[in-house]
């Protein structure tokens, strides 16, 4: 007999507010194609945490699908277009529609005043 059991660790619910940002997104429409949305972001080590909605590139095994948290690659650059931020990384562009309550917007700020002029990527290989 085969049991199967489905467990979602990493998964969060869309509040009214982040699909009403998203919706509002969608239809400013971007110079750039944009490969998700994220909702409750925040800037850690170079990457860009949040809740992903709209991922292009969600496969059927359930990667990048809608609510799942992700973890970016290292953030080039981050700027505004519009009534929204853009983050731009190494493989894609979010557009950044909710920040992480009480330390989302004040990692946004860290990040624009300590990569001013600055590329410093994390390493392809850790020793």
């Amino acid at each position: 007999m085969l049991d199967t059991l489905d467990v979602n660790f990493h998964g969060k619910r869309h509040t009214d507010f982040d699909l009403i940002r998203i919706i509002k997104a969608e239809a400013q429409g971007f110079h750039l194609p944009v490969t998700a949305y994220l909702c409750g972001v925040s800037i850690r080590s170079r990457a860009g945490i949040g809740v992903v909605f709209g991922h292009k590139r969600k496969d059927q095994y359930g990667r990048f699908g809608d609510g799942h948290l992700i973890r970016t690659s290292d953030v080039l650059k981050v700027e505004r277009e519009g009534r929204f931020w853009v983050m731009t990384t190494v493989n894609s562009r979010y557009v950044l529609a909710t920040f992480q309550r009480d330390s989302g917007r004040a990692s946004l700020r860290d990040f624009l005043r300590l990569s001013r002029g600055q590329q410093h990527l994390s390493p392809g290989v850790l020793q």
